[in-house]
């Protein structure tokens, strides 16, 4: 059991006839500065030694009085440990987390993240703002029928990024998973009293067309001229290496190496997971880049995704292709390429940089789809 700390008021003698007030600890307590212990906390409060008025006497009277009340604050801060029961420090305990806000606890687990990840726990913290009105929220007022009602908010919400679209259902899947992971582990550390996010029902993640290139479209591509020489450059750099428009853009001379051997390869550390990461590359895809540049320099400068979005589409239109293809579409193309072109699926997954097997396996479902339409082509009759 802690022992009980002892607090006496005492007095001091000092200069001009007055007299410093203080408290005296026993046992010895840390001083809050120094960290050292201490028997005395100097109050700056100060007494008349002799007081000759009136009103030097009330001054007394209600100096003393307030040294009273931080001597009893004091001792309950002190001694609170032997006040409460376990029982009534629990619920001390649970009340001061309850009054705590989700909303900087929900900003602090964003802080852990890294990267493209850590951009989409931001957004997903603007989305609940706008929710709560740009409100604060504290644990306590954190219930089922919240966090459902932001998950319609969601399903329903405009795209902060695309401005005058619908937030797609995948987006707001990957914005409430970040509520959801957040409730997870505010449960686990105690600050909620029950399991919010396991009675919370998710989004369900839908399908999305992933449009790619085939390898003859890809050839017309290349074959393609494109007003903007360096967005052709770019597109079929990432053509034959699968990399996104985020590690491209910072791509330099230092990253890319050769081993004999081995040929060329990228070693990066990926936008989007913060992972480090080899790539082995073609050497068509190195033969694009030019004459090597001293090695911190970018590989590609003064990259900017508009002139991408801008230029692609016509390009795509020249070549004869009729597909809506944005430049991540390249990123598809490589990968249904490889699989295509027999490379097997754990081989990709680690290609691509991928983290779990699931993300990559998408693109077998469009391998078999093509597989299906080429048995179709044999015919007897």
């Amino acid at each position: 059991m802690v022992q009980k700390i002892n607090i006496t008021l005492r007095k001091k003698a000092i200069s001009k006839g007055r007299k410093s007030l203080y408290l005296d600890f026993y046992p010895p307590i840390k001083h809050g500065q120094t960290n050292q212990l201490t028997r005395r906390e100097f109050l700056k409060l100060y007494l008349y030694d002799k007081p000759k008025s009136a009103v030097e006497k009330m001054s007394n009277e209600e100096t003393l009085r307030i040294a009273g009340l931080i001597k009893i604050r004091r001792q309950t801060e002190l001694n609170k440990d032997n006040i409460y029961s376990e029982f009534e420090k629990e619920q001390l305990l649970m009340q001061e987390i309850a009054a705590e806000s989700f909303l900087d606890y929900f900003k602090k687990e964003a802080e852990k993240r890294n990267g493209n990840n850590y951009q989409i726990w931001i957004i997903s913290i603007g989305y609940f703002s706008d929710f709560l009105n740009n409100n604060d929220i504290t644990f306590s007022e954190i219930t089922i029928q919240l966090i459902e009602d932001f998950r319609l908010y969601l399903l329903r919400a405009q795209s902060k990024r695309n401005h005058g679209k619908k937030l797609s259902n995948n987006s707001a899947l990957s914005y409430f998973n970040k509520v959801k992971a957040t409730l997870k582990n505010a449960y686990k550390e105690g600050k909620l009293r029950s399991d919010i996010n396991a009675a919370v029902v998710g989004i369900t993640e839908k399908e999305s067309q992933k449009n790619f290139l085939t390898i003859e479209e890809a050839r017309k591509l290349f074959n393609t001229d494109c007003k903007d020489p360096i967005v052709k450059l770019v597109s079929l750099f990432s053509i034959l290496t699968g990399l996104r428009y985020s590690d491209i853009s910072k791509l330099q001379w230092s990253e890319i190496q050769f081993m004999e051997g081995y040929g060329f390869f990228i070693r990066f550390k990926q936008k989007k997971t913060d992972g480090q990461e080899t790539l082995p590359i073609p050497k068509q895809a190195y033969e694009l880049l030019g004459e090597p540049q001293p090695g911190n320099e970018p590989v590609f400068k003064d990259l900017k995704k508009w002139d991408f979005d801008r230029t692609i589409p016509n390009w795509i239109k020249e070549a004869g292709i009729s597909k809506h293809i944005t430049f991540h579409c390249f990123r598809h193309t490589y990968a249904t390429l490889q699989l295509y072109s027999g490379t097997d699926i754990y081989t990709l997954s680690k290609m691509l940089g991928h983290k779990s097997i699931q993300t990559t396996q998408v693109y077998t479902k469009i391998v078999d789809e093509r597989k299906r339409e080429a048995s179709e082509r044999i015919n007897l009759y």
